[in-house]
């Protein structure tokens, strides 16, 4: 394991500043003394785009890979139009830097309430593919702007992008104590891509006898996610299907609040990225009202990652006594929740 972590970190925008500053003190305070931390902040966002025109230049690229991680807190502003932060900035980091697993847990917490009735078990974790599907930009117009406009978005799924992601959540869900995996996707329509995901899913089910392995169309995980989220271990799926059901296992299991997400680069050719999966919220930024559990979670994560799991489990449980005891005190505002945390991770 580095004893040192050299950082790299992007507030973003709106409440992303606030959010990442109490993550950042978290961060410094668990880890062991002889563990040196080393940041350089980013100004990359909206703010930047709207003074220079650039969003994610080769350059800042070159930098960033530099560093062991990145953290980021979050990207969006109304002033921006729609989709040139995202793809500019999210969507171009993540192929740069190969992010292939999208990994979201979902854990019902302690204190959090769901909109479920009963109070189900839900713990989780959505490994999504990052890389491929129909975000990849494959697509156009014809006659743009006329009444026989025709437009094209190209899902993109390859056998080597689909068997490494599998292959991460196998190992994923071999390490879990329920051992079962389950695949989404929607092959009885989409029977190319769907076949693909499915030949490629029982092939390697063949090297990992102990994990439990089932199929479920998308529209029904949909409905298993609300009606029976206990049934999920470890879901795998593509890229698209997982945008929307990971939208849903966070606000099943308490909201985007306390969601967190990393956009992983296994082969650590890359550094990977972490981050809350709530927005930038800029009708609230500045006022110190933000919940920074998210973030906090996502440093978790970050840890994990980096080898220091004895620091995430730490982090885990101060996230999780905090959460129990918050119905008891008075609205806080997000320095004081992240002293809190800081707190309990030292005590």
């Amino acid at each position: 394991m580095s004893r040192s972590i050299d950082l790299a970190v992007i507030p973003g925008d709106g409440i992303g500043q606030e959010v990442v500053t109490e993550g950042l003190k978290v961060l410094s305070a668990v880890l062991p003394q002889d563990v040196k931390l080393e940041t350089k902040e980013y100004d990359f966002g909206a703010r930047r785009y709207r003074a220079t025109g650039e969003t994610l230049t080769d350059a800042d690229l070159d930098s960033l890979k530099a560093h062991d991680a990145i953290l980021l807190g979050a990207i969006g502003d109304p002033s921006v139009p729609s989709g040139v932060l995202e793809r500019g900035f999210l969507l171009k980091l993540r192929f740069a830097f190969d992010h292939h697993v999208n990994l979201r847990p979902s854990k019902l917490l302690p204190g959090v309430a769901t909109p479920l009735a009963g109070q189900p078990e839900i713990d989780f974790v959505v490994v999504r593919e990052g890389t491929e599907g129909p975000y990849t930009g494959n697509g156009g117009t014809i006659r743009t702007g006329t009444a026989q406009e025709v437009a094209t978005e190209v899902s993109v799924n390859t056998a080597y992008g689909v068997e490494r992601v599998v292959r991460d959540a196998f190992a994923r869900a071999q390490a879990r104590p329920r051992k079962k995996l389950t695949l989404v996707h929607k092959n009885n329509v989409l029977t190319f891509a769907g076949h693909l995901w499915t030949n490629i899913f029982n092939s390697v089910a063949e090297e990992y006898p102990e994990v439990t392995t089932e199929y479920i169309h998308v529209d029904a995980a949909t409905i298993y996610l609300v009606t029976d989220p206990g049934r999920f271990d470890v879901i795998v799926t593509d890229n698209l299907f997982g945008d929307i059901i990971t939208d849903l296992a966070a606000a099943v299991s308490g909201g985007i609040g306390v969601a967190a997400s990393g956009n992983i680069n296994p082969a650590r050719t890359y550094p990977s990225m972490f981050e809350p999966v709530h927005g930038s919220a800029p009708d609230i930024a500045g006022q110190g009202k933000a919940d920074p559990t998210a973030t906090v979670l996502s440093v978790a994560l970050l840890l994990r990652h980096l080898g220091y799991d004895a620091e995430a489990d730490r982090v885990d449980a101060a996230v999780a006594a905090d959460l129990t005891e918050r119905a008891d005190l008075p609205p806080r505002t997000t320095a004081e929740i992240g002293d809190a945390l800081v707190g309990r991770v030292t005590g």
